[in-house]
């Protein structure tokens, strides 16, 4: 029979402090970053940085951004990489285009057709994987290279040889959908309060924020979305045993083949959304949308929490990321620092985040 010193050491009952459950959370070093970012620019930056419009300003990037790093913390929480993210962020808005103005289908039939056409490309990615064993990241990253190229090939087919389709603006206007995936949300709301005082108005009356952008909302959603899924359901509990050990996943009889791609569906699917809002705000859509999205996805999601190898992530960690990824790039311009020194925060960013989920698998695991 165990004494009570035996069972006192018996690390299966052994208690945490908070402490110690909290740095386990991946999300840490990512609010950790939030906090030390504002901080900084609250320092440095003009203090219009940290008015509503400033606010909405950095928030919109890293909204669009946010979406497709969420959907990249999932995939690689799975185990995978999807370095072609970026590009299908262009391919998508080309299938898009093309559907809108060159065959004039209204967004209830454009919008899952695009959505329906990235899953397949996201599938076929998935299945080439699992079916050669290569790695995600050189299958990607050829994908990365086809995709480009069919979006600049695609481009110059549909328009007579330019890299870019005009007009979506015009082929959507009146659609009952457009509110939905462009513009401003609850402005209502902001027009209330600009009369009450509240926010900031111009000469006219008319509030300077007409309403929140509707990326905002999708990355809010998305978020909270990837977040219940993860921790609140059987699949999350896949996702997670996937990507820890997908060989001991199969064997305790998580669908590992489906669950793997379903990520990549979704990461092709996050991209093509971000395509559809980007080029119904920008009107038009080119070859070079999406460009290095790919890397800054995945780097949101490493800031975020997840680990290189897997198993290991937070989807709220990378909503996280991407707000700082938002702050600094629009940040900078409130400053007097040169705006290429985003290039080597980047890196920095990058090269902190992994030391610091390092120093994290390690506490979890217990490697030493």
């Amino acid at each position: 029979m165990p004494t009570d010193a035996t069972v006192q050491a018996d690390e299966r009952i052994k208690s945490e402090s908070f402490a110690t459950k909290l740095m386990k959370r991946p999300e840490l070093g990512a609010i950790g970053g939030v906090i030390l970012v504002t901080l900084f620019f609250l320092i440095t930056a003009d203090s219009a940085m940290f008015t509503l419009s400033g606010i909405m300003n950095f928030m919109t990037p890293a909204a669009q951004l946010g979406i497709l790093g969420i959907a990249a913390a999932m995939l690689m929480i799975g185990g995978e990489f999807d370095l072609s993210i970026g590009s299908m962020v262009a391919f998508a808005g080309m299938i898009f285009g093309v559907f809108t103005v060159n065959l004039g289908l209204p967004l209830i039939v454009a919008i899952p057709f695009t959505l329906g056409f990235a899953a397949a490309i996201g599938a076929v990615n998935g299945m080439v994987v699992i079916r050669t064993g290569l790695p995600s990241f050189i299958v990607t990253l050829a994908g990365l290279f086809i995709l480009r190229g069919a979006s600049l090939v695609g481009l110059k087919l549909f328009t007579g040889g330019s890299t870019q389709l005009r007009g979506v603006r015009e082929a959507v206007e009146g659609d009952f959908l457009t509110p939905l995936f462009s513009g401003e949300a609850f402005g209502f709301i902001f027009n209330a309060l600009a009369q009450m005082g509240v926010v900031e108005t111009f000469k006219s009356g008319a509030p300077k924020v007409p309403g929140i952008p509707v990326e905002i909302l999708w990355f809010i959603l998305f978020a909270l979305i990837a977040t219940y899924v993860l921790l609140r359901t059987s699949i999350g509990n896949w996702v997670f045993a996937t990507g820890g050990d997908s060989n001991a996943a199969k064997n305790s009889g998580v669908p590992v083949t489906r669950v793997k791609v379903s990520l990549f569906m979704l990461t092709a699917m996050a991209a093509a959304l971000v395509a559809i809002i980007t080029v119904i705000d920008a009107g038009s859509t080119d070859a070079r949308r999406g460009f290095m999205k790919e890397f800054e996805a995945i780097i949101t999601a490493v800031i975020g929490g997840c680990l290189l190898t897997g198993g290991y992530g937070s989807a709220i960690g990378a909503f996280f990321g991407a707000i700082i990824f938002g702050m600094v790039t629009i940040g900078l311009t409130y400053t007097d620092f040169d705006q290429d020194w985003f290039q080597v925060f980047l890196g920095g960013m990058l090269l902190l985040a992994v030391v610091f989920n390092n120093v994290i698998r390690k506490r979890v695991t217990g490697e030493r």
